[in-house]
């Protein structure tokens, strides 16, 4: 449920070029880009019935969910090809082994370059399916973050026509925890919310503002993925650049999370289905 946000604004047009990016495939795992728009798994109903993983399941039937990007939100999404694999893989996203780092464009300049962000969460009941902080009976929830880059948004949104008077910061953005809409809610909090982010929205709305959040896609991008494989045990990262960073080359992306675990590093890409080590 908590991907069904209002982002779905009752007209789910999930996109339909590229139909489906298969990034890497091994007899156990499937990984895929996802791009900003598309449901991971199916929602209520026929019109909600296209999704990520039925797209998948019908080069591949066995193919099995393991976890879920918000429908907005970008990047790479693993599944499994068998029933050993998939149950390996759920218990490290349970258990918290696997290693996530997100890219994030938001408006406005952090003060502090780098930090933890630790604030509860819990679901706004007056807003489904908005969540938000609660520090006295919300989750527990935290996320580092480190500023990448800063510019003005109206160079870097020229591909859009979109003049805006303001500016806008590249983060890293490396989840502890998994709560819903994490990444989305924790900086809107601290006064620095995602462009393109019509669910969670700058506070301050000019109409400048909202004509970036109406043309724009959710700046949010599943980039790294680290995990161990379910069958050989190797301890494999994933890397998947994007769109709205392009100046971050696969290799620099890379050297923002830490390879402590000494994972094999695969470089994917989503434009020409192949991946190289």
């Amino acid at each position: 449920m908590s991907q069904l946000t209002s982002d779905l604004t009752f007209n789910y047009q999930p996109p339909m070029t590229p139909w489906l990016e298969i990034c890497y495939q091994d007899k156990d795992i499937l990984v895929v880009a996802k791009p900003s728009g598309i449901l991971t798994n199916p929602g209520k109903g026929p019109a909600l019935a296209d999704c990520l993983l039925s797209r998948v399941q019908q080069q591949f039937p066995q193919a099995l969910l393991v976890h879920r990007l918000d429908m907005a939100t970008s990047g790479i999404v693993v599944f499994a090809l068998r029933r050993k694999a998939e149950a390996a893989l759920k218990q490290q996203f349970a258990q918290r082994e696997t290693a996530k780092l997100y890219l994030a464009r938001v408006f406005g300049i952090p003060t502090q370059h780098s930090g933890c962000i630790d604030l509860p969460l819990i679901a706004d009941l007056s807003a489904p399916p908005r969540n938000k902080v609660c520090k006295d009976s919300g989750k527990s929830a935290q996320t580092y973050f480190q500023l990448l880059a800063d510019h003005s948004l109206s160079s870097a949104e020229n591909a859009l026509s979109v003049s805006v008077l303001t500016d806008s910061s590249l983060l890293a953005l490396r989840p502890i925890t998994g709560r819903a809409h994490q990444l989305r809610v924790h900086l809107n909090h601290i006064g620095h919310p995602i462009v393109g982010d019509a669910l969670y929205p700058y506070p301050i709305q000019s109409e400048q503002i909202q004509r970036v959040n109406e043309t724009t896609r959710l700046q949010l991008h599943a980039a790294i993925l680290e995990l161990n494989h379910p069958y050989s045990n190797e301890r494999l990262r994933f890397v998947l650049p994007t769109e709205f960073a392009p100046t971050l080359a696969p290799e620099m992306l890379n050297q923002l999370l830490d390879n402590t675990q000494m994972a094999r590093t695969i470089f994917l890409s989503a434009s020409s289905f192949s991946a190289t080590t």
